[in-house]
């Protein structure tokens, strides 16, 4: 290369060097341009509101505004059949059946199953009381379904699924017991109906198959017996958890300790409850008085009568009427259990962890 061009490139070489060069000052002219605003548009210098943070609500204040009471009374009410002339002292008509329905949920009762009652986990809502409906014995008034396969209207079923869908909060809920004639049909048709009772998401209980008198057997007898009532269900339903047993006549066996789990046949069964029959309400499943293998029903009986008390539904239901500090009262929150203070001592040992005492 010339000697004169190579001078030349080195003195542009110098020249770019000592613009772009790190020494060099970088003068910046003073912008004209508005500061550019925040993402929300909001002026440049305002401050970001701060989150409120609501405090959760006191589950004691909550309890207190609605008087609840967990370790109240729940009325357990006992049904058979629906007659149109009444029928006897254990029967009802559809007409006294739909009255006491409406009269429990006009007085704030929500209608659960037995196995609800003592799952430990009572799901009503504040300020209400549960009420468990159950039925002895698969009869056909009980359950029936129409040539359409429709839930018959006039059958307990039937009323109670009207009532759900006519009266707000009303729920159709009812556990029950069944023998080895199922709805008065014949074995295959009674396996459908029963089916179709548990799709409609009732609790089938047993009721034993023969309707046996469980104190009049000895200690294989009752097992055969208990075991043959889960057999009927399980046939007809296979899947079936049998969970409570309605006792035949109301009579626990000699040795209640049977009743809770055993075998017989090749089939075992568990019982988590056991259903008495004729007595008052029964104590809260948080009560440290409560069996849940002898829970005391309510015969329904939905009208006064005349004379000396029956002790029946229409009884028990003015008591707790005019005594409402007896009733069971929910605060709404299955996960807690709800109460005055002053009951504390009623509360069962093992429920402490869950108490909200106000």
């Amino acid at each position: 290369m010339p000697l004169r061009t190579t001078i030349s490139a080195l003195l542009v070489l110098a020249l770019l060097g000592a613009a772009c060069g790190e020494d060099a000052p970088r003068e910046t002219p003073p912008s004209t341009e508005p500061s550019a605003a925040p993402d929300d548009g909001g002026p440049a210098d305002e401050e970001e509101p701060e989150e409120v943070v609501e405090e959760a609500p006191d589950p004691a204040a909550a309890a207190a505004e609605v008087e609840a009471n967990e370790l109240g009374q729940i009325p357990v009410l006992m049904y058979h059949r629906l007659l149109p002339d009444g029928g006897g002292d254990y029967d009802n008509t559809p007409e006294q059946f739909e009255a006491e329905l409406r009269r429990l949920h006009d007085e704030g009762y929500v209608p659960i199953t037995t196995a609800e009652l003592v799952s430990g986990r009572i799901d009503v809502p504040a300020g209400t009381t549960p009420v468990v409906l159950t039925f002895d014995d698969s009869t056909r008034e009980q359950f029936a379904l129409t040539e359409d396969g429709e839930v018959d209207p006039d059958t307990a079923v039937g009323i109670m699924l009207r009532l759900e869908d006519e009266l707000d909060g009303f729920e159709a809920a009812g556990s029950f017991y069944v023998l080895g004639s199922l709805f008065g049909a014949n074995a295959e048709r009674g396996a459908e109906l029963l089916a179709a009772l548990a799709d409609l998401g009732f609790e089938i209980g047993n009721h034993t198959a023969g309707h046996e008198n469980l104190r009049q057997l000895d200690a294989e007898g009752v097992q055969c017996a208990l075991a043959g009532g889960v057999a009927n269900i399980q046939e007809a339903v296979p899947g079936t958890e049998v969970r409570t047993l309605s006792y035949p006549f109301g009579v626990r066996p000699e040795d209640p300790t049977l009743v809770a789990s055993g075998s017989a046949d090749g089939v075992e069964y568990t019982h988590l409850a056991g259903l008495l029959v004729g007595s008052g309400p029964a104590p809260s499943p948080y009560d440290a008085t409560f069996d849940p293998l002898a829970i005391p029903r309510i015969r329904s009986q939905p009208e006064p009568v005349d004379g000396d008390p029956d002790f029946g539904s229409n009884y028990w239901l003015e008591v707790l009427a005019e005594a409402p500090e007896r009733r069971y009262v929910s605060d709404g929150d299955p996960d807690t259990i709800a109460f005055p203070s002053e009951l504390r001592p009623q509360l069962a040992p093992d429920h402490e962890d869950r108490a909200v005492a106000y």
